[in-house]
Protein backbone atom coordinates (compact mmCIF):
# COMPACT_ATOMS: atom_id res chain seq x y z
CA UNK A 1 0.00 0.00 0.00
CA UNK A 2 1.36 3.40 -0.94
CA UNK A 3 2.07 6.10 1.61
CA UNK A 4 -0.66 8.72 2.06
CA UNK A 5 -1.63 11.68 4.24
CA UNK A 6 -4.92 12.91 5.66
CA UNK A 7 -5.29 16.54 6.81
CA UNK A 8 -7.82 17.72 9.38
CA UNK A 9 -8.15 21.47 10.00
CA UNK A 10 -10.60 23.48 12.05
CA UNK A 11 -11.06 25.88 14.95
CA UNK A 12 -10.24 25.29 18.60
CA UNK A 13 -12.45 22.76 20.35
CA UNK A 14 -13.90 21.25 17.17
CA UNK A 15 -12.68 17.78 18.10
CA UNK A 16 -9.85 17.61 15.56
CA UNK A 17 -7.35 15.81 17.78
CA UNK A 18 -9.86 13.27 19.08
CA UNK A 19 -11.13 12.51 15.58
CA UNK A 20 -7.65 12.41 14.04
CA UNK A 21 -6.38 10.04 16.72
CA UNK A 22 -9.33 7.68 16.28
CA UNK A 23 -9.11 7.88 12.50
CA UNK A 24 -5.43 6.97 12.56
CA UNK A 25 -6.22 4.02 14.83
CA UNK A 26 -8.91 2.74 12.46
CA UNK A 27 -6.64 3.11 9.44
CA UNK A 28 -3.68 1.69 11.36
CA UNK A 29 -1.43 4.63 10.47
CA UNK A 30 0.38 7.27 12.52
CA UNK A 31 -1.14 10.46 13.97
CA UNK A 32 0.65 13.80 14.35
CA UNK A 33 -0.89 16.50 16.53
CA UNK A 34 0.75 19.59 15.04
CA UNK A 35 -0.98 21.95 17.44
CA UNK A 36 0.80 20.23 20.32
CA UNK A 37 4.10 21.47 18.91
CA UNK A 38 2.95 25.09 19.17
CA UNK A 39 1.51 24.45 22.61
CA UNK A 40 4.74 22.86 23.82
CA UNK A 41 6.77 25.85 22.66
CA UNK A 42 4.32 28.24 24.33
CA UNK A 43 4.46 26.30 27.61
CA UNK A 44 8.27 26.34 27.57
CA UNK A 45 8.35 30.08 26.86
CA UNK A 46 5.90 30.84 29.65
CA UNK A 47 7.89 28.68 32.07
CA UNK A 48 10.94 30.77 31.22
CA UNK A 49 9.04 34.00 31.84
CA UNK A 50 8.76 34.93 28.17
CA UNK A 51 5.51 36.15 26.64
CA UNK A 52 4.59 34.21 23.47
CA UNK A 53 3.41 37.57 22.10
CA UNK A 54 6.91 39.09 22.33
CA UNK A 55 8.07 38.53 18.74
CA UNK A 56 11.51 40.03 19.27
CA UNK A 57 12.29 37.92 22.33
CA UNK A 58 10.81 34.74 20.88
CA UNK A 59 12.84 35.18 17.68
CA UNK A 60 16.01 35.73 19.71
CA UNK A 61 15.51 32.62 21.83
CA UNK A 62 13.86 30.22 19.35
CA UNK A 63 17.21 28.67 18.27
CA UNK A 64 17.74 27.66 21.90
CA UNK A 65 14.58 25.52 21.94
CA UNK A 66 14.67 22.03 20.44
CA UNK A 67 11.16 20.75 19.81
CA UNK A 68 10.81 16.99 19.44
CA UNK A 69 7.89 14.62 18.92
CA UNK A 70 8.04 11.05 20.18
CA UNK A 71 5.47 8.34 19.49
CA UNK A 72 4.81 5.89 22.33
CA UNK A 73 2.15 3.35 23.22
CA UNK A 74 0.43 6.16 25.14
CA UNK A 75 0.42 8.39 22.06
CA UNK A 76 2.36 11.44 20.98
CA UNK A 77 4.67 13.10 23.48
CA UNK A 78 5.91 16.65 22.92
CA UNK A 79 9.33 17.57 24.29
CA UNK A 80 11.17 20.88 24.45
CA UNK A 81 14.88 20.65 25.18
CA UNK A 82 14.35 17.08 26.29
CA UNK A 83 11.62 17.98 28.80
CA UNK A 84 8.23 16.33 28.24
CA UNK A 85 5.59 19.07 28.20
CA UNK A 86 2.68 16.86 27.13
CA UNK A 87 0.74 16.97 30.39
CA UNK A 88 0.76 20.79 30.42
CA UNK A 89 -0.52 21.38 26.91
CA UNK A 90 -4.27 21.71 27.36
CA UNK A 91 -4.74 24.48 29.89
CA UNK A 92 -6.38 27.74 28.82
CA UNK A 93 -3.03 29.48 29.18
CA UNK A 94 -1.32 26.96 26.89
CA UNK A 95 -4.09 27.32 24.31
CA UNK A 96 -3.85 31.11 24.15
CA UNK A 97 -0.05 30.94 24.26
CA UNK A 98 -0.08 28.63 21.25
CA UNK A 99 -2.33 31.04 19.36
CA UNK A 100 -0.02 33.94 20.24
CA UNK A 101 3.22 32.21 19.30
CA UNK A 102 1.78 30.79 16.08
CA UNK A 103 1.29 34.32 14.73
CA UNK A 104 5.04 34.78 14.34
CA UNK A 105 6.11 33.89 10.76
CA UNK A 106 9.51 32.57 11.86
CA UNK A 107 7.88 30.16 14.34
CA UNK A 108 5.48 28.84 11.71
CA UNK A 109 8.29 28.48 9.19
CA UNK A 110 10.32 26.42 11.63
CA UNK A 111 7.50 24.16 12.80
CA UNK A 112 5.95 23.69 9.35
CA UNK A 113 9.33 22.45 8.18
CA UNK A 114 9.45 19.98 11.06
CA UNK A 115 5.90 18.80 10.38
CA UNK A 116 6.61 18.20 6.70
CA UNK A 117 9.77 16.31 7.57
CA UNK A 118 7.87 14.03 9.97
CA UNK A 119 5.02 13.49 7.49
CA UNK A 120 7.46 12.20 4.87
CA UNK A 121 8.41 9.21 7.01
CA UNK A 122 5.16 7.21 6.79
CA UNK A 123 1.40 7.48 6.29
CA UNK A 124 -0.06 10.05 8.67
CA UNK A 125 -3.20 11.76 9.86
CA UNK A 126 -2.30 15.35 10.78
CA UNK A 127 -4.52 17.93 12.44
CA UNK A 128 -4.09 21.64 13.00
CA UNK A 129 -5.06 25.03 11.61
CA UNK A 130 -3.26 25.07 8.26
CA UNK A 131 -2.49 21.46 7.35
CA UNK A 132 -4.51 21.34 4.14
CA UNK A 133 -3.65 24.89 3.07
CA UNK A 134 0.04 25.25 4.00
CA UNK A 135 1.71 22.25 5.61
CA UNK A 136 0.44 19.55 3.24
CA UNK A 137 -1.52 21.18 0.40
CA UNK A 138 -1.18 17.94 -1.58
CA UNK A 139 -2.67 15.74 1.17
CA UNK A 140 -4.70 12.84 -0.23
CA UNK A 141 -7.81 13.72 1.78
CA UNK A 142 -8.62 16.99 3.55
CA UNK A 143 -11.29 17.65 6.15
CA UNK A 144 -12.41 20.91 7.75
CA UNK A 145 -14.02 20.01 11.06
CA UNK A 146 -15.99 22.72 12.80
CA UNK A 147 -18.90 23.33 15.22
CA UNK A 148 -20.65 26.32 16.73
CA UNK A 149 -18.63 28.30 19.31
CA UNK A 150 -21.14 27.33 21.99
CA UNK A 151 -20.83 23.60 21.24
CA UNK A 152 -17.04 23.80 21.17
CA UNK A 153 -16.94 25.75 24.42
CA UNK A 154 -19.16 23.22 26.18
CA UNK A 155 -16.96 20.31 25.07
CA UNK A 156 -13.81 22.08 26.21
CA UNK A 157 -15.44 23.06 29.51
CA UNK A 158 -16.46 19.44 30.19
CA UNK A 159 -12.84 18.42 29.63
CA UNK A 160 -11.75 21.01 32.19
CA UNK A 161 -14.38 19.72 34.62
CA UNK A 162 -12.91 16.23 34.41
CA UNK A 163 -9.56 17.70 35.43
CA UNK A 164 -11.22 19.75 38.22
CA UNK A 165 -9.93 22.99 36.71
CA UNK A 166 -11.75 26.05 38.15
CA UNK A 167 -13.10 27.72 35.02
CA UNK A 168 -16.63 28.68 34.00
CA UNK A 169 -18.38 27.87 30.74
CA UNK A 170 -18.59 31.60 30.03
CA UNK A 171 -14.83 31.96 30.40
CA UNK A 172 -14.21 29.05 28.04
CA UNK A 173 -16.57 30.56 25.46
CA UNK A 174 -14.73 33.87 25.69
CA UNK A 175 -11.42 32.07 25.15
CA UNK A 176 -12.87 30.16 22.17
CA UNK A 177 -14.10 33.36 20.54
CA UNK A 178 -10.80 35.11 21.17
CA UNK A 179 -8.84 32.18 19.76
CA UNK A 180 -11.08 32.07 16.68
CA UNK A 181 -10.51 35.77 16.04
CA UNK A 182 -6.73 35.43 16.38
CA UNK A 183 -6.54 32.30 14.23
CA UNK A 184 -8.69 33.61 11.38
CA UNK A 185 -7.26 37.15 11.31
CA UNK A 186 -3.54 36.47 11.63
CA UNK A 187 -1.45 37.55 8.63
CA UNK A 188 0.48 34.30 8.28
CA UNK A 189 -1.37 31.05 7.49
CA UNK A 190 -4.78 32.11 8.84
CA UNK A 191 -7.31 29.43 9.67
CA UNK A 192 -9.42 28.77 6.60
CA UNK A 193 -10.97 25.84 4.78
CA UNK A 194 -8.99 24.53 1.83
CA UNK A 195 -11.01 24.60 -1.38
CA UNK A 196 -10.86 20.82 -1.70
CA UNK A 197 -11.51 20.05 1.99
CA UNK A 198 -14.66 18.19 3.02
CA UNK A 199 -16.65 20.27 5.50
CA UNK A 200 -17.97 18.44 8.57
CA UNK A 201 -20.03 20.45 11.06
CA UNK A 202 -20.09 18.44 14.28
CA UNK A 203 -22.41 20.77 16.23
CA UNK A 204 -25.21 18.20 16.24
CA UNK A 205 -23.12 15.10 15.53
CA UNK A 206 -21.74 12.55 17.95
CA UNK A 207 -18.08 11.58 17.87
CA UNK A 208 -19.07 8.26 16.25
CA UNK A 209 -21.02 10.05 13.52
CA UNK A 210 -18.09 12.35 12.73
CA UNK A 211 -15.70 9.41 12.50
CA UNK A 212 -18.12 7.42 10.34
CA UNK A 213 -18.48 10.35 7.93
CA UNK A 214 -14.70 10.65 7.58
CA UNK A 215 -14.25 6.92 7.01
CA UNK A 216 -16.99 6.89 4.37
CA UNK A 217 -15.28 9.68 2.41
CA UNK A 218 -11.89 7.99 2.64
CA UNK A 219 -13.37 4.74 1.39
CA UNK A 220 -15.14 6.50 -1.49
CA UNK A 221 -11.86 8.09 -2.58
CA UNK A 222 -10.21 4.65 -2.56
CA UNK A 223 -7.21 5.88 -0.61
CA UNK A 224 -6.95 2.56 1.20
CA UNK A 225 -7.93 -0.95 0.19
CA UNK A 226 -10.04 -1.56 3.30
CA UNK A 227 -11.57 0.70 5.93
CA UNK A 228 -12.54 -0.82 9.27
CA UNK A 229 -16.10 0.16 10.15
CA UNK A 230 -16.93 1.64 13.53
Amino acid sequence: MRQYTIAIDGPSGAGKSTSARALAEKLKIAYLDTGAMYRALAVALLADGISPKDAEKVKELLPKYTIEVCFTEQGQRSLVNGIDQTDKLYSGEASMGASDVSKHPFVRQYLVGEQRRIAETTSFVLDGRDIGTVVLPEADVKFFLTASPEARAKRRWLDFQKKAEPITLEQVLQDINKRDKQDTEREVSPLRRAEDAYLIDSTDLSFEEVLAAMLEIIEEKKIVAYVEKI
